[in-house]
């Protein structure tokens, strides 16, 4: 099979990168681009995130110096773009669960490029019945451990919420939160990292690793990062991580457990310069890097 066969979900698409090593067979990773943002409270946009993305990942060199190789001689293909839904937000979690679960066919690793970070759930419940002992690496400014928001259970406040009830989630970089998410935290005894924190590098890797099990989906939520270098999202909070904070974790957590999918959510292109999008996309090439060096 050279291509995914999406027949039964509605779907268009683009290549990240550009496309030279976009077989399906070949590749050892598939991008699925779901540009949905229907539940965002703040500022809307993020639905343009995955196509700025790729169109930015086409400048990016395939030769990566930190690590030394040519990350596209993985296979990086790029799967049709989930069409939304307009029935809600839980139909159109249902209609990602089914994208992924094909995607990720034959082994292949998936990363998601939101959208709205709504689209983790799709995944995390597909990752979830393959790999039962599945838990979540959640990068996030906000715990998004609301019950509901804006009378839905579905939104993107409650997004870790609702992975909590399927896996154990670990966050990191948190720095805005209700006192009912606070709380509810401490009930559950959710691992959580807030942000600025006084760990060090070797402390905070220790204290993620602690937490995750062998098998690992990694959500990064681009408000995670400072707005002094990420103002392209719709919730930016000040005092965020900074890039190499960022890096030096995932490959860390890459390195010691098995990451089976990842996603790169809430690049609102509109938002901030361009510097963010490919910011963005760098992001997710170095995920590509990092996941493909410690499988192979």
């Amino acid at each position: 099979m050279s291509d995914i066969d999406f027949k039964n979900i509605p779907h268009y698409r683009e290549h990240f990168l550009d496309g030279s090593h976009s077989d399906y067979e070949a590749s050892e990773f598939v991008i699925l681009p779901v540009p949905y943002d229907s539940t965002t409270s703040f500022k809307t946009g993020s639905r343009h995130g995955p196509k700025a993305i790729i169109v930015a990942s086409r400048q990016l060199e395939d030769y990566d110096i930190e690590m030394n190789f040519d990350v596209s001689s993985v296979g990086i293909y790029t799967a049709p773009e989930i069409e939304s839904h307009v029935d809600g937000p839980k139909h159109m979690i249902d209609r990602i669960e089914r994208a992924v679960r094909l995607s990720s066919e034959n082994g292949k690793i998936v990363g998601i490029l939101g959208g709205e970070h709504t689209v983790t759930i799709g995944a995390v419940r597909h990752f979830k019945n393959v790999y039962p002992d599945l838990s979540v690496l959640y990068l996030d400014a906000h715990a998004d451990l609301r019950s509901e928001y804006m009378s839905s259970p579905w939104g993107h406040a409650s997004v870790a919420r609702r992975i909590h009830e399927i896996c154990p989630i670990v966050e990191v970089g948190v720095r805005s939160l209700s006192v009912q998410e606070n709380d509810f935290i401490k009930s559950e005894k959710i691992p959580i990292v807030f942000w600025p924190t006084s760990l060090t590098e070797e402390c905070l890797t220790d204290t993620v690793l602690k937490s995750l099990s062998k098998h690992v989906y990694i959500s990064i939520d681009l408000d995670v990062f400072d707005p002094s270098i990420m103002s392209s999202v719709g919730t930016p909070e000040p005092d965020g991580m900074l890039w190499p904070e960022v890096l030096r974790l995932l490959r860390s957590v890459t390195k010691e457990r098995r990451v089976v999918g990842f996603d790169v959510v809430e690049l609102s292109p509109g938002e901030g310069p361009e510097s963010c999008t490919f910011t963005a996309a760098k992001l997710v090439y170095k995920m590509v890097g990092y996941v493909s060096e410690t499988n192979n």
